[in-house]
């Protein structure tokens, strides 16, 4: 994200930045929001202490009073390094079986940007989210996989030649490409079908 912070043709623009959960983290969320672009990026998977569980979006987070509250409706302060612990209060809770196998209770650890990457999440289940993701994330990652198929290594010793067999491969798929999508020449004028 720093190439688009000193691109200034870029900062000024406003841009969509297509990417997959790899790229969820919540310093490159913050990043891309504090830049004025959108983040059109699948959010990381979140982890369940318990299979079919609770996750950290079922608890909720009250900033002013720096605490958080179960499912259950027990509340817990947060520290100040972001820890919470529900401790002996879970063990008798009734939904201690949706949410932990830790006999000493359920504790989460809030990560900085906790607060952006949960609205983050709960916009990627925007149906125009999904459809601008859908729309152009798989053929990055689909054009990733054509140039890598069969060729994982360079074929070549030094840059230059590796070099031009890689624009090669890349305009062969790109012309491959355009031919599937309807490319032909239409006197002396080529264009798409």
């Amino acid at each position: 994200m720093e190439m688009i912070a000193a691109d200034t043709s870029i900062a000024s623009q406003h841009v969509e930045v297509l990417g997959d959960s790899a790229y969820g983290s919540g310093e490159l969320l913050d990043q891309i929001t504090t830049n004025g672009h959108t983040p059109i990026i699948k959010p990381m998977p979140l982890g369940r202490a318990v299979p079919g569980g609770f996750t950290v979006d079922d608890f909720t987070i009250d900033d002013t009073t720096q605490t958080m509250t179960c499912p259950a409706g027990i509340i817990r302060p947060i520290s100040p390094k972001g820890r919470v612990s529900f401790g002996k209060s879970c063990q008798a809770c009734p939904l201690m079986a949706q949410c932990t196998k830790a006999k000493t209770g359920r504790k989460l650890v809030i990560y900085p940007h906790d607060k952006l990457r949960r609205e983050h999440r709960v916009r990627a289940q925007d149906p125009e989210f999904q459809r601008v993701y859908r729309q152009h994330r798989p053929m990055v990652e689909r054009s990733l996989a054509w140039m890598t198929r069969g060729a994982r290594r360079a074929p070549y010793r030094g840059v230059v030649r590796n070099n031009a067999w890689w624009v090669n491969r890349a305009a062969g798929i790109n012309l491959k490409r355009l031919l599937n999508l309807g490319l032909t020449s239409q006197n002396g004028v080529w264009a798409l079908g």
